[in-house]
């Protein structure tokens, strides 16, 4: 069976799993960002499609690759998959659901101390003789500890529990929002207390965000969000940066109504050097902490994907039902 795959050839090589099913199939590999004309003169009898996270499946190119039987996103995201016309095929669309949940609970940690121990200006400060000078600064200001801060967690699917038991031993106080309550025996497990998202933001230290991109959250981090937000407050987003007004975003930053940022996703991505958020001026670009889009992309996390991937395909191939649909398909 034919399996087309948008993406770094070297990259799948290298995580590959050791599976006698792998070397039955014919591979046929592509850039991501090849045209549906390469995509049908390379494999137009593909049974199967793995693409990275953000590229794009429209309608078009499910329509006219006849024998198409799954879809598989490399990550976690799989909002640029067309999945009504999927779904009208009959064609699975799947995910590596929390595969890469601990690693992306990292680096939303990393973005939170980064941004409350001055971690971008220290290192420049140092950097350029001034060490002295700031940390007198620093002194004087003062320096909040990730224990004494309230954490609010947007959404608690597999990535925010992963942040939320991280969180534990700091010691600090975790709340969160989702559009469902959990039972009061996961919130325990989890040392977490719900509030209204707008219960949240009005008085959370740090609103990190870990959901995922839909027509109710696209745009969510708004001037009404910011604006309830504190002062002295952090936002984080290593969730997509689909959930963020950029225009908004830069404009709370210029106004002081945050204390800082932290960002490892932007949209759109790639993220040009024109990006109203990477265009902010001295000094407000030293509230910002951005790291490109690596959160999730872990030697584990690979590992862990592409045997489920695989294992997907296997499954498809046997005419078995995968793991994680995410568009419905039975």
């Amino acid at each position: 069976m034919k399996i087309l795959i948008l993406g770094d050839q070297a990259r799948y090589e290298k995580y590959m799993p050791v599976l006698p099913f792998i070397r039955q199939q014919e591979l046929v590999f592509l850039d991501k960002s090849s045209s549906l004309d390469a995509v049908l003169a390379a494999a137009p009898d593909a049974a199967i499609l793995f693409v990275d996270a953000i590229t794009a499946v429209p309608a078009e190119w499910i329509q006219a690759l006849p024998q198409l039987k799954m879809i598989h996103s490399e990550g976690v995201a799989y909002d640029k998959i067309d999945l009504a016309a999927a779904r009208e095929r009959g064609i699975y669309v799947c995910n590596n659901k929390g595969c890469n949940a601990g690693a992306v609970a990292e680096q939303a940690i990393m973005l939170m101390l980064m941004l409350l121990r001055h971690g971008r200006t220290g290192d420049l400060a140092v950097r350029e003789g001034r060490q002295m000078e700031v940390k007198e600064r620093y002194m004087q200001n003062g320096i909040r500890e990730l224990s004494a801060c309230r954490v609010g967690l947007v959404g608690f699917g597999d990535i925010a529990k992963a942040t939320a038991e991280r969180l534990a031993p700091f010691g600090c106080e975790m709340v969160y929002y989702s559009k469902h309550r959990r039972d009061r025996e996961e919130e325990e497990r989890y040392g977490v207390t719900y509030l209204s998202l707008e219960e949240l933001t009005a008085s959370c230290d740090i609103v990190s965000l870990h959901c995922a991109v839909n027509d109710e959250t696209r745009g969510m981090v708004d001037q009404t969000f910011l604006n309830r937000m504190r002062r002295d407050a952090y936002l984080i987003n290593t969730a997509r940066g689909d959930l963020v007004d950029n225009e908004a975003l830069r404009q709370a930053l210029l106004d002081g109504k945050l204390a800082g940022v932290g960002l490892d996703t932007l949209a759109p991505e790639p993220v040009t050097a024109d990006h109203p958020l990477v265009t902010l001026p001295a000094p407000v670009c030293d509230r910002v902490v951005f790291s490109p889009h690596l959160g999730g992309i872990t030697e584990a996390s690979f590992r862990r994907a592409h045997l489920h991937m695989w294992r997907n395909a296997e499954r498809v191939v046997d005419g078995h039902k995968p793991d994680d649909i995410v568009n419905g398909v039975l």
